[in-house]
Formats: C-alpha cells, sequence, structure tokens
C-alpha cells in the first residue's frame, strides 16, 4: 500500500484511519457501497466508467436523450468523483450558474441522477479489456465482464505524488497530494499537522489553502518553480481575498523544494531559488498540489492512441477515441479542468454517443 502509482492518493488516509482505530482498540469505521449486487455479465446500451462531473452528467444528458440502458461504474464508495472532498465553494460557475461548495455540487449530480433512474455502482473497479466492446470488473460482490454498445471513458485525474517528482528526503509522516489531504480531513477526520507548505500556485493549490483555512493550519508559503503563480481569471479573485488578505500566505516563486528532513515526522524543507542560494523552512506538513497526469491506464489497455503533450487519449471534436464506439470526457483528456468544465464536455459527449448508437 502506498507504493503504486499513486503513491497513497487511493488509500493513503483509509489506512491511517485503521491503524490509528486498531491502536486505539476502537472498531473501525466502515464504509458501505451502494454497489446493489452487480455480478456476472451484464449487456448495456452505454457503460460510463468513472462517476464523476463528467461521467453523471453524461449519463444524466444520455437518459434525457432517450437511451435507458446505461450505467456507470466507479470504483469510490460514493459517486461525485473529487468534489466531495472540496469543502469549499466555487463547484457550478459554468455548467449551473452557481458558487456552490464541493459536497453539494456532488450531491446535485448523485440526486438527478438517481431521479433520472441511472444506474450507479459503486466500490467496482474496471480491471481489463476483454475485446473493444467488453470490459471486465471486480467489485465486493464479485468478478463479471460488462459489454457495451458504446463506452465513455470518465476516469479522471491524478497530482503527481512526491516521489514522482523526485524530491530526495526520508519518508516521514505528513507529505500529501491536494487529494490526500482532503481525503484526510474531510472523508477520515484525521489530524494533518500544524504548519504547512503548499507546493504548487496555480488554482487546485487555492483548494489546499481552503482546505488548511478550514482546519485552522497555518500554511507558511506556497512555492512554485514558475515565474508567476498561475491562477487565472476569475479564480484570481479568490486568490487576492484568500492568499493576500485572508491567511496572508506569500507566493515564492522561481523556487523548488530540493530535500525533505524528518525522521518519523515532517521537520522541514530545504527550497532552492533559481539564483542557487537555498532556504530552510520549518513545518511539518508539504502539500504537493497539480502537476496532473490523466488516470489513462485503462485508456492505454485499450489501445487508445494518446497524446504525447497532454498523455490523455486523442479525440475527434464528438470526443470519440481512436478505436471506434469508445468516447472520453472530463480531465482523462488533458490533465485538469474544473469540475464544471468536465460536467459540460460530459453532456457533450453524450450527445455525440447517442448519435453514434441511433
Amino acid at each position: 500500500a502506498s507504493q503504486g502509482r499513486c503513491q497513497g492518493f487511493n488509500c493513503h488516509a483509509a489506512l491511517t484511519s485503521l491503524i490509528t482505530a486498531k491502536n486505539a482498540k476502537e472498531e473501525p469505521v466502515k464504509i458501505l457501497s451502494d454497489l446493489g449486487e452487480l455480478r456476472g455479465s451484464r449487456d448495456v446500451d452505454v457503460l460510463i466508467v468513472g462517476g464523476g462531473p463528467a461521467g453523471l452528467s453524461a449519463a444524466i444528458e444520455l437518459k434525457k436523450q432517450g437511451i435507458k440502458n446505461i450505467l456507470v461504474v466507479d470504483r469510490e464508495p460514493e459517486a461525485g468523483g473529487m468534489p466531495r472532498m472540496c469543502h469549499h465553494t466555487g463547484f457550478g460557475r459554468e455548467d449551473l450558474w452557481r458558487m456552490w461548495s464541493g459536497p453539494k455540487y456532488a450531491k446535485y449530480y448523485r440526486d438527478l441522477a438517481d431521479k433520472l433512474d441511472v444506474e450507479v455502482r459503486t466500490s467496482t473497479t474496471i480491471t481489463g479489456w476483454a475485446d473493444s466492446k467488453k470490459l471486465a470488473y471486480t467489485s465486493p460482490s464479485g468478478l463479471g465482464e460488462i459489454e457495451a454498445g458504446a463506452i465513455l471513458l470518465a476516469t479522471g485525474v491524478r497530482e503527481r505524488p512526491r516521489a514522482a517528482r523526485l524530491i530526495p528526503g526520508k519518508r516521514p509522516q505528513g507529505i500529501y497530494t491536494t487529494g490526500s489531504l482532503q481525503r484526510f480531513l474531510y472523508q477520515e477526520h484525521l489530524p494533518v499537522g500544524k504548519r504547512a507548505v503548499i507546493v504548487g500556485a496555480e488554482l487546485v493549490s487555492l483548494s489546499a489553502l481552503m482546505s488548511l483555512m478550514g482546519a485552522k493550519i497555518d500554511c507558511a508559503m506556497m512555492v512554485t518553480e514558475e515565474a508567476s503563480h498561475q491562477i487565472e481569471f476569475p479564480y484570481v479573485v479568490m486568490k487576492w481575498a484568500l492568499a493576500d488578505i485572508v491567511s496572508r500566505t506569500p507566493i515564492l516563486t522561481n523556487t523548488r523544494v530540493s530535500n525533505i528532513f524528518g525522521q518519523k515526522q515532517v521537520e522541514g524543507i530545504e527550497l532552492t531559488h533559481k539564483d542557487g542560494s537555498k532556504q530552510l523552512v520549518k513545518c511539518d506538513t508539504v502539500i504537493f498540489t497539480g502537476n496532473w497526469i490523466p488516470e489513462h491506464e485503462l485508456a492505454r489497455m485499450g489501445g487508445l492512441e494518446i497524446n504525447s503533450m497532454t498523455k490523455g487519449p486523442v479525440i475527434d471534436k464528438d470526443f470519440k477515441s481512436s478505436v471506434d464506439g469508445i468516447y472520453v470526457a472530463g480531465n482523462l483528456l488533458r490533465g485538469v479542468e474544473t469540475a464544471d468544465h468536465c460536467a459540460m464536455e460530459g453532456k457533450w459527449a453524450a450527445r455525440a454517443i447517442r448519435g453514434f448508437l441511433k
């Protein structure tokens, strides 16, 4: 565990919670899914892999377009994607003309999918391809295969963890990505630290800052190797308010983290500036943000052509991949966009899928 490609992004918080409960001789919290006994072989019109904003939005649009036999599968115990973990505002601006918190935004799409009788199976992981229209899965109810007339891949994106960035040092507790930080705080309700450094200065870095502020954790600084921050309008207004005024968090540019110190717990980091000078910063928490890579393993296994720049599948104007009948939407395409933009892409891809099926 914590040694795979995500370096603990998905399991770190849950494992810590289990170990903590075991040491305290408490019964660990069990996360139950709404799986509903998915097992054996299934035939559907459309299979959607990924129950985040893009996947749920696509399923909802397909239902509205008259496609009835739709199945959405997601490896998480609850659909909704990463907005479930983002307990701050900023979601829904582009698709809903709202500014909601992440959980409220995710719940909106789950409730709408449920209202339209979309079949969503959680805690279900797609493990491979039997052929171009048939996928194998595993779930708490067993193994099986799903054959579909069309497939939409909406598996999303992940941040590159510390190991993938080749930053030297020990492996103490206190090193997170934005996603794992929010799992610790909001899913497992575990303590994180008292003084943090955010590595990165883009939109998701603001999400990490807001999570720290909500947990009353001091943020010493944000650090980026770029010449300036990468937060664009209209979200730069949030940067002015949250980083510059409320928390007074400085942003160090042209600076990289060159070492992490600490044995059991992070004790500090070494920064290297563009001119070669070094700086030591005391902290007990380091959060790596951004530097995205699409969750493209399933796409690669299926033989989809991958864009060498974005690392996501190549698509045409209708979100169709290089393999006939397989479509792609959301952050799997190119790293990261906002959740509401991904939801819009899911809707557009659904319309193209309907045309393909008809």
